[in-house]
């Protein structure tokens, strides 16, 4: 479950990483890893940073027009923290979820579901509920990934449904960390699919890497294209 993240940019300390029109400039103390080409014009970088807990790692998406989200998660991939910039919406994880999202579990058993609760100063409490599952492996760019099939539904302060997804994503085990793929999202008013698979890995010292400019799918329609009111998704479907 590609799920969400939050600022103080919880993950971005002092200005937001400054950037030019070419690169992407970490917050000090960060390292990064991969850089992913998504197939939806946006470029995604993994990093992880000194002052975080072990296992903590973030990830910042750009498109054409600079940042789009940035997040944290913890070694099993559970959203700890989101900025959703377009919006300026905050999110973090609540303590004692019902029941934690796992990597370890979905790993070790192909299937792992989850039931937790979120945040938000300004939205307020969604509650999240859904499952993945591991259906088999691809290959993309020479990485070798699992590939997964989700549902997952978020859920009001009064118990309203506000959205719900299903698709497919992908997880790197080696790097623990879910990449989004394609998915369906409902809403009371609406239903759309997106489509962010995984194109290109990039990594350090290679041509490309940490570049702000996304390369896949900028065409001049999508250019143009303004996306319909998007449910606070923890990015990668999976928010």
């Amino acid at each position: 479950m590609l799920r969400p993240a939050a600022l103080a940019l919880i993950c971005l300390a002092g200005p937001v990483a400054a950037q030019d029109t070419q690169t992407f400039t970490l917050p000090e103390g960060c390292t990064a890893y991969v850089t992913v080409q998504m197939l939806s014009c946006t470029v995604s970088h993994l990093f992880t940073c000194t002052g975080d807990p072990a296992g903590y790692q973030r990830r910042v998406d750009l498109d054409q027009n600079g940042l789009v989200y940035a997040g944290t998660i913890d070694a099993e991939t559970q959203w700890i923290s989101g900025f959703h910039a377009r919006d300026g919406v905050e999110d973090s994880l609540d303590p004692g979820a019902a029941d934690p999202a796992s990597l370890t579990t979905l790993l070790a058993t192909n299937v792992d579901t989850y039931d937790f609760t979120t945040t938000s100063p300004q939205v307020g409490t969604i509650h999240y509920v859904g499952e993945d599952r591991l259906i088999g492996k691809v290959v993309i760019d020479g990485v070798t990934l699992d590939r997964t099939q989700y549902h997952i539904t978020a859920t009001g302060p009064d118990g309203a449904e506000l959205w719900r997804s299903e698709g497919n994503e992908f997880v790197n085990a080696e790097w623990r960390t879910f990449l989004a793929g394609v998915s369906k999202v409902t809403t009371p008013t609406d239903s759309y699919t997106t489509d962010d698979t995984p194109m290109q890995f990039i990594f350090p010292g290679q041509p490309g890497f940490l570049s702000s400019q996304p390369k896949f799918g900028c065409g001049a329609i999508m250019s143009s294209y303004t996306a319909p009111a998007a449910p606070l998704l923890p990015q990668g479907a999976n928010p």
